[in-house]
């Protein structure tokens, strides 16, 4: 008998979306346009943005446009050279359509079309212990009940923060193999020289230490689901084998010769752009086809804000003894709606348990001072101001980057790990940004957090 099965979107309901058109009409980058519809559209010159433009005025990640009955909602999201309507520089601002911005030496505008769109909402407020009522929550809830009844490999991508661990569980809980096991396995946080071992298991003396035989992960999941958690971060020597695993449906373990047939499903998640990764030849490209048999994202908190006391009510609701929404003073409230939630449904809870401790500090001060980080990079702007802007930049985001590491190793004593939580990234990647920064220089790190092949 299955035992605590996920009945999670319940039944789904159509839903219509008018057709939004922005068109770039004046700049480097005029005849460019972009059609979208009940979505957020992401605007600047980074290769991940949905609308890329190539001027140079314009900032990586300039701003996000979503259109809604009420008209078009633009935020700017810390761009150097703002977004302007007229002469008014707007940073969050509903606008009837049509409208023209300015976003650096670019024009665009931003009407609605006459044709529309349909999409599945789900009609409940939340999928297994994913909670959210806002339409973005909705349609994911609706394609994730459709996922789980089958047996296809997800790749669920989206920021540090959303909840990929706890919808990749619900999936599990609502599927056909819910009674197996749901074995999960990070591979950021594990060393590039015992990973394959992790993965497939090893034989007794398959290599120096193997004192005994093990089973890998794969088969530790066995009728059951395998979540490979930033799945980004799989070292590239790695990714063919793991591609020739999920093609043959057979592992082989370190130091046999013996394959053994592997029953599982597999989701992975990753707060990466993978097909961004792929361009840039970071990701297989056919390891990328078969791992996102189907893909979600999930919406960072700030383009679901409408779920903000839906979150902070469910968090309270777990405290001991249970709290209510009548504990947030009014001042707290227009604090949690002003912030941006780098760290997303994860801070806002550490920022709801901080509350009842803190009630005057509930959101940290690293987090405000870093919720328009291009506004706060120090540095003499008359120095940068004869250098080209790209180079600029590049070279303010290095300072930042390399002042940033260097803080939080100081916060921790020098211990990777805690500055990885604490910076939300993988332990990997903190290892190659203070390899890039020499940011451990002067500070004393842990012999256990250094990389194995630097002891």
């Amino acid at each position: 008998m299955r035992s605590e099965v996920t009945r999670a979107a319940g039944k789904a309901q159509l839903i219509q979306y008018a057709k939004t058109r922005i068109a770039v009409i004046s700049g480097s980058d005029v005849g460019a346009q972009l059609d979208f519809a009940g979505t957020l559209v992401r605007i600047g010159t980074a290769s991940d943005n949905d609308l890329v433009l190539c001027d140079d005025t314009v900032s990586r990640r300039h701003c996000e446009i979503e259109s809604s009955p009420e008209g078009v909602r633009v935020r700017d999201v810390g761009s150097t050279n703002g977004v302007f309507v007229g002469k008014t520089r707007i940073y969050d601002a509903a606008l009837a359509e049509p409208t023209t911005l300015c976003l650096g030496d670019t024009q665009l505008t931003v009407r609605r079309l006459e044709e529309t769109v349909d999409r599945l909402q789900a009609t409940a407020e939340r999928f297994g212990d994913v909670i959210g009522a806002s339409d973005r929550m909705r349609e994911l809830f609706a394609d994730l009940d459709r996922i789980a009844s089958s047996d296809l490999t997800l790749l669920i991508e989206g920021e540090t923060g959303t909840g990929k661990d706890v919808i990749a569980e619900a999936v599990h809980r609502g599927s056909a193999r819910a009674d197996g096991p749901f074995v999960v396995f990070d591979c950021g946080a594990v060393a590039a020289n015992l990973a394959e071992s992790e993965l497939f298991g090893h034989e007794r003396g398959a290599f120096t230490g193997a004192v005994a035989a093990r089973v890998g992960v794969f088969e530790e999941a066995r009728g059951g689901t395998l979540f490979l958690d930033e799945i980004g971060e799989l070292p590239k020597d790695l990714q063919p084998k793991l591609l020739r695993v999920l093609e043959k449906r057979t592992i082989r373990r370190l130091g046999s010769a013996k394959t053994v047939p592997v029953d599982v499903r597999i989701i992975a998640a990753t707060n990466r752009n993978m097909a961004n990764d792929v361009q840039r030849g970071l990701f297989r490209e056919d390891l990328f086809f078969r791992l996102s048999g189907t893909l979600v994202h999930v919406p960072p908190l700030r383009e679901r804000m409408s779920d903000l006391p839906l979150l902070v009510q469910h968090f309270l609701s777990m405290e001991r003894p249970p709290r209510n929404l009548d504990d947030v003073r009014p001042e707290v409230w227009q604090m949690f709606k002003a912030h941006r939630w780098p760290g997303n449904v994860r801070e806002l809870r550490n920022a709801v348990q901080r509350l009842l401790v803190m009630p005057e500090h509930p959101i940290s001060g690293h987090a405000r001072s870093g919720s328009r980080d291009d506004e706060s990079v120090p540095g003499d702007l008359t120095a940068v101001a004869v250098r080209p802007l790209r180079i600029a930049r590049r070279e303010a985001s290095d300072q930042f980057e390399r002042s940033y590491i260097r803080a939080v190793l100081a916060k921790t004593g020098g211990n990777v790990t805690r500055a990885a939580s604490v910076a939300e990234v993988s332990r990997q990647m903190l290892q190659k940004l203070i390899r890039k920064y020499g940011a451990g220089q002067g500070t004393s790190l842990s012999p256990c957090d250094t990389d194995p092949d630097e002891r």
